[in-house]
């Protein structure tokens, strides 16, 4: 009998933000196809009913949920609030950016959840990580923009990509501030606090168009989405990114936004779209050499 293999706290939020990295992915594919079909608000605030109550079951059944959970409600409120805000502003950026632009500006997000690392928490970012966030930003684009310069210059930055912009600057706080105002919760249960008060706060934000909305003559590939959206790519997803941000630095944690559009291409193979052009593969290539570089313990 081998013995087991253990890893280390580090090395364990590493396979976790992978395995969160590969769920987002799929997130966006169902996303796409549901999306003319329902308002962006109204599925957000089902997102986070269905997930939270999910998350809500798992702490209950495994670490259970005490009183001091509840200490200090606010923290919560910050946490739900930032999660809230990407979510909203990521749908309303939809409106009028192409998807390839919003990816773009999506690049962004290690780069700043760096710096707000640096400001929240004194979290420093050393030249190796530096290179690696860069190798990876250049890879990241290159697979965006499918290995064609041209389209990468015709890359034009209107009213959509600024609001999305604003959300990713959300984004990119949060993963710094889980570990700031956790107070030793697991991190299932520090999720569940977050989820409900993102979801209340949404329940304001979206409540008209939920009523608004005729559920029962939707389509299929909307409760398709709904089901996926709330099961891997929120109540999954959510509680590996509070699992690894309380074992990573936050540049090192949204390092792996750059696998998305690899992930992506995967998943849109797997549906049955056309795979992208061979080049292609070079941006795959950066992205994963960076995570490498970044999954190294400092010399």
């Amino acid at each position: 009998m081998g013995q087991d293999v253990q890893l280390t706290p580090a090395q364990s939020g590493h396979l976790a933000m992978l395995a969160f990295s590969a769920l987002v992915a799929g997130s966006f594919s169902l996303g796409a196809m549901a999306a003319p079909f329902v308002a962006p608000e109204a599925l957000t605030v089902l997102r986070f009913a269905l997930a939270g109550a999910l998350v809500g079951v798992a702490a209950l059944v495994t670490t259970g949920i005490s009183r001091a959970t509840w200490r200090a409600p606010w923290r919560y409120l910050v946490l739900g609030g930032l999660l809230a805000a990407y979510f909203v502003l990521m749908f309303k950026g939809l409106q009028t950016a192409e998807a390839v632009s919003t990816a773009a500006v999506f690049t962004l997000t290690p780069v700043m959840a760096a710096g707000f690392g640096w400001l929240l928490l004194r979290q420093i970012t050393t030249p190796r990580m530096a290179l690696a966030l860069t190798v990876g930003a250049v890879g990241a684009l290159w697979v965006i923009f499918r290995a064609d310069f041209a389209a990468f210059l015709r890359f034009q930055i209107g009213s959509g990509e600024i609001v999305y912009f604003w959300g990713c600057v959300a984004h990119a706080i949060y993963a710094p501030m889980v570990r700031k105002l956790n107070r030793g919760e697991p991190a299932v249960v520090f999720t569940f606090g977050m989820m409900v008060a993102g979801f209340l706060l949404l329940v304001l934000w979206g409540w008209q168009d939920v009523m608004a909305t005729d559920w029962a003559a939707l389509p299929g590939i909307v409760w398709v989405c709904l089901i996926y959206v709330s099961v891997a790519a929120s109540a999954m997803t959510f509680v590996l990114l509070q699992y690894a941000t309380l074992r990573l630095p936050s540049a090192k944690v949204m390092a792996y936004t750059y696998l998305v559009p690899s992930w992506l291409i995967l998943w849109e193979i797997a549906l049955g779209r056309n795979p992208p052009p061979t080049l292609v593969l070079g941006g795959v290539g950066m992205t994963v050499l960076a995570l490498v570089m970044l999954v190294r313990d400092e010399v």
